[in-house]
């Protein structure tokens, strides 16, 4: 398909990023903002092909990029509208200062510039879109195929809510009026997942046409898409604690594996989404566009946990602090469970008649956008103008459970396994299973015959639990704003003043069945013996496990848990029922003032929120309803200068404020009294907003006559940090009954310190095309070109000093980053593109970055992933004018997703070394590459 538009030489010039033939591309920058075709005035025609897909699409979002007034980076569609991954979250991650953060392997999260992924907001049509799970914006649930452009805002502006402090990711739909007449593309792809030999299914469809409308003209365009991937994995996961009993020497360094468990998953996830957009132009002064968006991802997720429990008889091992005896005892009386007397050690060694714990789940898990949004601009005489939108979210969040069953070995030991654990590798659980001899008295115990069938020992059904759990979210929006262009501060101006009103309602439901009498489990017809629930198909995966399973039945749970549902009745989970509103009332004044060196951008938002919400309180034997409120007005200033160099350079410098608010489920005012323990849990609907203030200055080159460079550095200042912690009550509002609750323990959100975040970044993007005669090369090699962005953070926040009831100090005061803070981030990508074919090569990677920070010496040390890299491979050939084929092999390093425990910190804290740091590995998972292909056709 051919399409014109007007232009001038000089504008072109000034967009020149690729080959002649590349220049196609400037038109699509345009019309992805709704700028509709026309004929070139001056006679020059430039015609969008789609021939050079990559550099096409590159050559738009750098032209975007360079005409913003504010620092952004963009993802554009090629010619046929289509972004180079399946969503939103991994085709941001190619971007300069974005880390992705993954789940079973797939990008899930968005961190921008080190910053926390709640501090990322995510808009359609600018928009701001609650996520289903709150205000950590989960972007794997929205397939790219509805994008036309994602911008990534770094830089907030006054127009867009206070709560944005790291960045924006704005994802522009597609409009009829990005075409010319009638317009369709589509896709149909078949894939293979390389572990377990999985199937994956692909497709996607956009169809759109304008039609005259008396002297205007009306635009339709419907899409959907639908993608399907089927996989398993290998795992283990080890949860280590410090042990209160091994107080022989260098005790304190010593963190012992409490459990150690194989989670092995067969899971479908599916992406599929609706949309449709009607656009009315009546005139070129008047628009307006109804847009609606459904977009869902499903997780029908099996899962096979085996949990050994290592520390059941903990309490064998007697306090002793004397020093090991030279000879190991080879026949101990305990269970040997951190025992360093016996040749015990944290990462190798036996243990005796332990307690395997294993569940079968089968999960349904759903989460859905359902966005429709109403918007109007009308432009007056004398340079006004008139916008006004209105919109309905309602997210939901399904974390059902169609059934768990849990199947425990009996108490008495030598019908247990015995177990001999090797942790050396921390890429590795390594286990290996023996039968348990019980000696004479005293009782001693010693490993029997060598077993690789779990199967093999007993391990009756110890119950069945099914949970209803349905998160809903309801979002209304109104915004009105008003600009005039006109003269200010001797410059061409726009000066806006709008107004915003959200108001977004969370409502949890949760309710849960428990069975676990044999008389219950008779009623619903499930088996009791773990072999009479299973299916005789071996394992799936690679990892070496050191025993052989049988999957459980996804048939038989559910038909077990229809039976449940049909004779027993739930019990409401009172703890987690409630309803939290959120109000928000925003003003702002904005003015873009554009001069001969360049363009300022300044102005502030005023913000005033109520948050209120009604849940269950548990206090002592009372259960009753309780209510909260909490009030509060902010102002976020800021400011951007940019000034141009030269035609092909500018400078970038901006300040900026922002407040990230506590999710929902945190503002809750649900409050559970452990009178017994005297620990009180719960919501904080009192708790402050993270603050933050930030500056920039960025420089950007636009190499002519192709080729792009940036460097820029950044600071931000962030108070009242946000920690989940656990500290002294402190105040009188529980007691009754004469109880003083005041001093007890409790556990929920609270503000911290205060600290910072800074860093550089730099991105360079450059095609040999516009080089090969000067250079004397051969014509095919002007296909060649590459892409690269790397980001430095540094962040440091003060964790404050956690104090136990009486005030003694639990854990002191100390420096930690940021949690999702890699101090590397980068993207290296080499592409081919030229006689129809066009190929990429892109690596992504993450150093590791903080996941949680321990409170107490209980638990082994602060939490951390360790690096994420991958390597993704592209291909599509054009095999005739509007349809191509496609390859696409996707993490191809295969490399693992690693979590780990490091004890040094809080250690060194408290004045003791530890030679092991990263070695507890806490958490791993392989998912295997991934391979797909099909055909596409655009028309």
């Amino acid at each position: 398909m051919q399409s014109r538009f007007t232009n001038s030489r000089a504008f072109v010039r000034s967009a020149m990023l690729c080959s002649a033939a590349v220049l196609a591309i400037f038109p699509v920058a345009a019309m992805a903002q709704g700028a509709p075709a026309a004929d070139a005035a001056d006679g020059d025609a430039i015609v969008v092909t789609g021939s050079r897909p990559i550099a096409e699409s590159e050559a738009a979002a750098l032209q975007v990029q360079k005409n913003s007034d504010s620092l952004v980076s963009v993802v554009s569609s090629d010619a046929a509208g289509r972004l180079p991954d399946q969503n939103i979250a991994q085709a941001t991650g190619r971007l300069p200062g974005v880390a992705v953060e993954r789940d079973q392997g797939q990008a899930r999260y968005i961190s921008i510039r080190g910053a926390p992924n709640y501090w990322t907001t995510l808009s359609f049509d600018g928009i701001n879109v609650v996520s289903p799970e709150g205000r950590d914006a989960r972007f794997d649930s929205i397939p790219s195929a509805i994008a036309a452009q994602i911008i990534v805002s770094k830089a907030v502006t006054p127009d867009m809510p206070g709560e944005t402090v790291s960045g924006n990711v704005n994802v522009i739909t597609r409009s009829a009026f990005d075409y010319e007449g009638f317009h369709f593309a589509g896709k149909a792809g078949y894939g293979i997942a390389e572990l377990g030999n999985r199937p994956q299914y692909e497709g996607s469809a956009v169809v759109s046409t304008r039609v005259p409308a008396g002297e205007g003209e009306i635009g339709v365009l419907v899409s959907g898409s639908y993608y399907q991937r089927a996989m398993i994995t290998d795992n283990f996961e080890t949860d280590y604690e410090r042990v209160s009993q091994d107080q022989r020497p260098d005790s304190l360094s010593r963190f012992w594996a409490q459990e150690t468990e194989n989670k092995l998953y067969r899971l479908t996830r599916r992406n599929w989404s609706l949309s449709g957009r009607l656009d009315w132009k009546p005139n070129a002064d008047n628009s307006i566009s109804l847009r609606s968006i459904y977009t869902t991802f499903t997780d029908d997720e099996m899962r096979d946990n085996f949990r050994f429990d290592l520390d059941d008889r903990q309490g064998d091992l007697v306090a002793n602090t004397a020093a090991c005896g030279t000879a190991v005892n080879p026949t101990p009386t305990t269970t040997g469970y951190a025992d360093v007397c016996i040749g015990n050690t944290p990462f190798q060694g036996t243990i005796y008649g332990i307690d395997i714990r294993q569940r079968s789940t089968l999960r349904a898990f759903e989460q859905s956008i359902f966005t429709n949004t109403i918007e109007g601009t009308h432009e007056f005489g004398d340079g006004w103008k008139f916008n006004w939108l209105g919109n309905y979210t309602e997210s939901k969040d399904d974390r059902s459970v169609v059934g768990e069953t849990t199947w425990d070995s009996p108490s008495t030991r030598n019908l247990r396994p015995t177990v001999a654990y090797d942790f050396t590798d921390p890429n590795l659980a390594r286990l290996r299973l023996f039968t348990t001899v019980q000696l004479s008295s005293p009782t001693r115990y010693e490993a029997g015959t060598p077993l690789t069938d779990i199967d093999s020992f007993t391990k009756p059904l110890a119950s069945m639990n099914i949970l209803d759990a349905v998160d809903t979210t309801k979002a209304y929006t109104a915004k009105f704003v008003v600009s005039r262009e006109t003269e200010f501060l001797g410059g061409d101006a726009v000066l806006k003043a709008g107004f915003q009103f959200d108001q977004r309602t969370k409502t949890v439901d949760e309710s849960s069945m428990a069975l676990n009498n044999a008389t219950q489990f008779a009623t619903i017809g499930i088996s009791t013996s773990y072999n009479g629930f299973s299916l005789d198909t071996p394992f799936k995966g690679k990892i070496p496990m050191g025993y052989t399973f049988r999957y459980f039945d996804a048939d038989k749970m559910r038909a077990a848990s229809d039976a449940a549902r049909t004779n027993f009745t739930f019990t409401p989970a009172l703890g987690n029922i409630y309803d939290v509103q959120e109000e928000v009332m925003a003003a702002y004044l904005m003015g873009t003032v554009r001069y001969d060196w360049g363009s300022a951008v300044g102005g502030a938002r005023i913000e005033r929120v109520k948050n209120s919400g009604t849940a269950v309180a548990t206090v002592g034997t009372v259960t009753g309803p309780v209510t909260a409120e909490n009030t509060g007005t902010l102002v976020f200033p800021s400011m951007h200068l940019n000034f141009d160099v030269d035609t092909d350079k500018k400078l970038r410098i901006g300040f900026t404020s922002g407040a990230a608010r506590a999710d929902y489920d945190q503002l809750r005012p649900n409050v559970v009294v452990d009178d017994s323990n005297q620990r009180i849990s719960g919501g904080n609907p009192g708790v402050k907003p993270e603050r933050s203030y930030g500056v920039d200055a960025y420089y950007e080159y636009y190499v002519q006559p192709q080729g792009y460079f940036m460097i820029g550095a950044f600071y931000k200042k962030v108070e009242d940090v946000l920690y989940t912690s656990r500290s002294t009550f402190g105040s009188n509002a529980l007691d009754s009954n004469g109880v003083d609750r005041s001093a007890y323990a409790f556990s929920g959100i609270t503000n911290g310190g205060s600290g910072s975040v800074r860093g550089v970044e730099a991105a360079a993007q450059f095609q040999l095309e516009p080089y090969v005669s000067d250079l004397v090369l051969p014509d095919w090699m002007g296909g060649f070109g590459i892409t690269a962005n790397a980001t430095y953070n540094d962040s440091e926040v003060t964790k404050p000093a956690i104090l136990d009831a009486a005030g003694a100090t639990i854990s002191p005061e100390r420096k930690v980053p940021l949690p999702g803070t890699s101090e590397v981030v980068y993207n290296v990508g080499a592409y081919y593109e030229k006689y129809g074919l066009s190929v990429r090569l892109q690596y992504q990677n993450r150093t590791a970055w903080a996941d949680g920070f321990a409170d107490n010496l209980d638990s082994a040390g602060d939490t951390y992933w360790a690096k994420d890299d991958e390597l993704d491979f592209s291909a599509r050939y054009e095999i005739s004018n509007g349809i191509e084929i496609y390859f696409d092999a996707a993490n191809l390093l295969n490399n693992p997703g690693r979590r780990y425990s490091d004890p040094s910190n809080i250690l060194n804290a408290q004045g003791v070394s530890t030679p092991f740091t990263n070695r507890y590995t806490i958490e791993w998972e392989r998912f295997g590459r991934r391979y797909s292909g099909g055909i596409r056709v655009n028309f």
